[in-house]
């Protein structure tokens, strides 16, 4: 029994080595196919070249810089395209080829590298023709021969381009170079005329660009007070914001005329400060009916009477017409005189112009 089962094993052991033996036996074949066996000069072929070997195979198909033969050139190598099937991969590379010189080529074979082997492919021919000459053509070129001191008249020749010249695809990135230098002559013609126009500006009228005009503060008051008018607030039962707009318009005004700080001082502060600015009681007399009845009707919810509210506005403007600085005249006063004599001939007593750090702007504090 013991014999039996070591009989059997060992045939089981030799069949499986002539299974492994093959196997590893294998080699790569390589086989070599083109799809034009004649072109003409200047056309195009393609060359296949295929390769069937076990998986995992290291194969390397042979790079050819510029010809494959003398007179047959390669354009291009694309990318092998590797196909598998029961352990066993197939591998075609393809490369493209031309030629511009009329014969027949014969191409023995194409060597591929199986690891440490070199295998061959079969062999293969390609013919080359030149195109067809039309009868006129071949009489010329006869004519030629017989007479070789002629010059050549390519018209009478008749020998046209293989193909048509093509025109390449537009690509917007080949004319960078030139959509830049346009632009730069754009902009530089661009500045110049405004250079040119800003100069002939300067020496019309003295200034390259319109000055801002800065009103003084009446007429921003003045104009405010108009806008007062227009809204007719008193008269839609909104007496609030009516002496509300009056006295902003007042501050604003006695803050950029006199530089105090109006807004954060109180109406009795502001009537002890205007005291020191005003040359007419009339002035005094306007801004306080104003900013005492602007007190009732804010805090107090005092309701005026119509004169009073007509009566507060012509103050306003009464204040500020009273209060501006105008236009300083040319003339200038040699000699100020120290005293003011009235008909009573007394002098007139000091006004005092000095105001406190506090009631000061900061913008005008140390000046």
């Amino acid at each position: 029994m013991l014999k039996k089962n070591t009989f059997i094993l060992t045939i089981l052991f030799c069949c499986i080595s002539l299974i492994q033996i093959p196997l590893q036996a294998q080699k790569a074949t390589a086989r070599v196919s083109i799809d034009k066996h004649e072109i003409s000069i200047g056309q195009q072929a393609t060359i296949s070249l295929q390769v069937i070997a076990p998986k995992g195979r290291q194969i390397a198909f042979p790079v050819y810089p510029d010809s494959l033969v003398n007179g047959i050139e390669v354009l291009g190598m694309p990318k092998p395209d590797t196909t598998f099937a029961h352990e066993v991969m197939t591998i075609t590379q393809k490369y493209v080829i031309t030629s511009f010189d009329s014969a027949l080529y014969h191409i023995p074979f194409i060597p591929v590298i199986d690891g440490k082997d070199t295998i061959k492919s079969n062999d293969f021919g390609l013919k080359v023709s030149t195109p067809p000459l039309s009868e006129a053509t071949n009489a010329y070129l006869e004519h030629l021969k017989a007479n070789p001191n002629d010059s050549i008249i390519f018209d009478k020749l008749a020998v046209n381009d293989i193909k048509p010249v093509q025109v390449p695809d537009f690509v917007w990135q080949d004319y960078l170079v030139y959509i830049l230098g346009a632009l730069l002559i754009l902009l530089l013609i661009a500045a110049i005329i405004i250079g040119i126009y800003i100069y002939k500006k300067k020496k019309e009228k003295g200034y390259y660009f319109k000055p801002q005009i800065i009103e003084p503060p009446h007429v921003i008051a003045l104009h405010a007070l108009d806008h007062v008018k227009v809204e007719k607030l008193w008269q839609q039962g909104r007496e609030k914001e009516y002496y509300t707009e009056i006295t902003d318009i007042l501050r604003k005004y006695i803050e950029d005329r006199y530089h105090v700080n109006a807004f954060e001082k109180t109406s009795d502060e502001i009537l002890a400060i205007a005291n020191n600015f005003m040359l007419a009681d009339s002035s005094s007399d306007s801004l306080r009916q104003i900013l005492k009845l602007a007190d009732l009707v804010k805090f107090a919810k005092y309701k005026p009477f119509p004169d009073e509210n007509d009566l507060s506005l012509v103050n306003a403007y009464l204040f500020i017409n009273q209060t501006k600085l105008e236009v300083p005249v040319t003339e200038v006063v040699n000699e100020i005189p120290e005293k003011v004599v009235h008909d009573n001939n007394e002098p007139e007593t000091p006004i005092d112009w000095t105001i406190s750090d506090d009631d000061m702007l900061d913008e005008h504090k140390n000046k």
